[in-house]
């Protein structure tokens, strides 16, 4: 499932084809996704202005000039693409529609905008714009990792004294929003702290630490255009490039990459998801 920065990276790829542009048509080719999509989606959607795209979490919401915001999440193979874009930005021809274009917004600078998922475990929703910090899915979100609200104090404060393992405690959408197993992995490793260790267990400084480190790791993907695992792709289409620097995700049995460190990756199962680490450098 994409996290943080593959979701940031859809949302900057969509933003020139649809921020300040009105969606001149909306078409919903079925009847659900992983939910029922709202009552008359199309008919709510067709002739409203998106007034700006932004991301909470692993959702993108789409402000609208109807008072109403679309809400997007791409699920496990879900992808938007933008074709047709007068800027030149994309490609110029709308490609033939495929089997599982479930949506599709065709904007009135000319982008079209195409929802495709295979799996059907997206999402979309609409909610009124000044309320969407109490929907469902947002309401119980912690801090973004890349805003403000998340800081050092804060991490140390909500990971003390809590048994849990730290890399459960780093996945928990309460505690830091759109976290995710790739890149929780890969800022442990960073931080040398192992996944197994306890979170209540571990040094304020060492807690502290993983603050920028989060960050970092979170910067780079998103500069690099995100993970593409499986089925991610950006918004025109291209492939993100950061899983060519994974230290540890993945890299199950190879060697590990701190310099002089003679260990190989490991993986063990947490709560039903692989954690790589290195058994030297993390403790």
């Amino acid at each position: 499932m994409p996290e943080l920065p593959e979701v940031e990276t859809v949302r900057r790829g969509l933003q020139p084809a649809m921020e300040g542009a009105t969606i001149a048509r909306a078409r919903v080719n079925r009847p659900d996704l992983r939910w029922p999509f709202p009552d008359r989606m199309a008919e709510r959607l067709t002739g409203a202005k998106v007034t700006q795209l932004r991301r909470r979490s692993k959702y993108i919401l789409a402000d609208l000039d109807t008072n109403e915001s679309l809400l997007i999440h791409l699920g496990m193979s879900g992808r938007m693409t933008v074709s047709g874009d007068p800027l030149g930005q994309f490609a110029h021809d709308h490609p033939q529609a495929e089997k599982h274009d479930h949506v599709v917004f065709d904007m009135d600078n000319g982008a079209r905008i195409t929802f495709n998922d295979p799996r059907r475990f997206g999402a979309m929703d609409i909610l009124p714009s000044d309320n969407t910090e109490t929907h469902p899915l947002i309401a119980k979100l912690g801090p973004e990792p890349l805003g403000n609200d998340f800081h050092e104090s804060y991490l140390a404060e909500r990971l003390a004294g809590k048994n849990t393992p730290i890399k459960s405690a780093l996945l928990d959408q309460r505690i830091i929003a759109g976290l995710g197993n790739i890149y929780v992995c890969e800022a442990l490793f960073r931080a040398g702290i192992a996944p197994k260790r306890k979170a209540g267990a571990i040094s304020q400084a060492r807690t502290h630490s993983l603050v920028p480190i989060i960050r970092g790791v979170l910067r780079e993907a998103i500069e690099a255009g995100g993970s593409s695992l499986r089925d991610f792709r950006q918004a025109d289409g291209e492939l993100g490039y950061f899983q060519h620097s994974f230290d540890v995700y993945g890299r199950e049995g190879e060697p590990c990459k701190t310099p002089d460190c003679t260990s190989k990756i490991s993986r063990i199962t947490q709560s039903g998801r692989s954690s790589f680490y290195c058994p030297q450098c993390q403790r």
